[in-house]
């Protein structure tokens, strides 16, 4: 059964809520089948498929194809879909860009800290996942957000601002485990962390880090269940040694 909003805001405080990237069909029926609940299509397909040093240049363009592709491979997850950088600057591209990610499947959009942006979508009939700490497309510095008490409270605030605006559940990234249970408690939606402790109502990774196939850098917070780099790095070793001494194809796999 499709995991609507209502349901993720149900979990909070009763059951931890399962999240991870996808950007292709494959993937995603994957993951769907594995019972996640909720499936981002990130921004991050700009820096672990794109092959970019930034989210910052990922277009539209790229999270419709990317979009669509997930949503065919999935029929229980939530689908969310990242609106990319300056595609939510102001009213009228936030609202025109987000119909544009629902038409190509997403059951909802996230936006980067902006109440103002979440609140005009939510209103305007389109469902918000907030994220807040450090977000990839705004900040160029990637360090834990929130250290002092100062940007702690900041990030608080933002917490409390985008909750009032209508977001469903929060991404919070990279920031002491304390003040994640801090906002996690003061918030009555879901907080979904990543790189924020174990405090959250939920926990999210990007794929190709928990899998092991993004291997440029691992932050601290990524835990690797495969290596599988080095496994599909065997695989085609081994397929380009049978090419060279010629035995593949063999009779096996030609027609008759």
């Amino acid at each position: 059964m499709k995991i609507t909003v209502e349901k993720i805001r149900a979990m909070k405080g009763r059951e931890r809520i399962s999240m991870l990237t996808a950007y292709d069909y494959s993937t995603a029926k994957v993951m769907d089948q594995a019972g996640i609940d909720i499936v981002l299509i990130g921004d991050s397909l700009g820096m672990v498929v794109l092959g970019f040093d930034t989210t910052q240049k990922v277009t539209m363009q790229d999270m419709i194809r990317h979009t669509g592709a997930v949503a065919r491979g999935i029929k229980n997850s939530h689908i969310v879909a990242d609106m990319p950088y300056k595609s939510y600057d102001n009213e009228k591209d936030a609202l025109k860009n987000a119909k544009l990610l629902l038409e190509a499947g997403a059951d909802s959009v996230k936006t980067e800290k902006k109440p103002e942006i979440a609140g005009f979508l939510v209103k305007n009939g389109i469902n918000v996942m907030g994220h807040i700490g450090l977000t990839p497309q705004t900040i160029t510095n990637f360090k834990v957000q929130g250290k002092d008490y100062e940007t702690a409270k900041k990030i608080k605030e933002e917490a409390i601002a985008l909750e009032k605006a209508g977001c469903y559940s929060l991404i919070l990234e990279c920031i002491p485990m304390r003040l994640a249970k801090d906002i996690t408690k003061a918030v009555k939606i879901p907080t979904i962390g990543i790189g924020a402790g174990p405090y959250c109502d939920g926990q999210v990774l990007v794929i190709n880090d928990m899998l092991g196939l993004f291997t440029d850098f691992k932050p601290k917070f990524v835990k690797r269940y495969a290596e599988l780099s080095s496994i599909m790095k065997k695989a085609v070793e081994d397929y380009n040694k049978d090419i060279k001494e010629r035995k593949f194809p063999d009779d096996e796999h030609s027609f008759h």
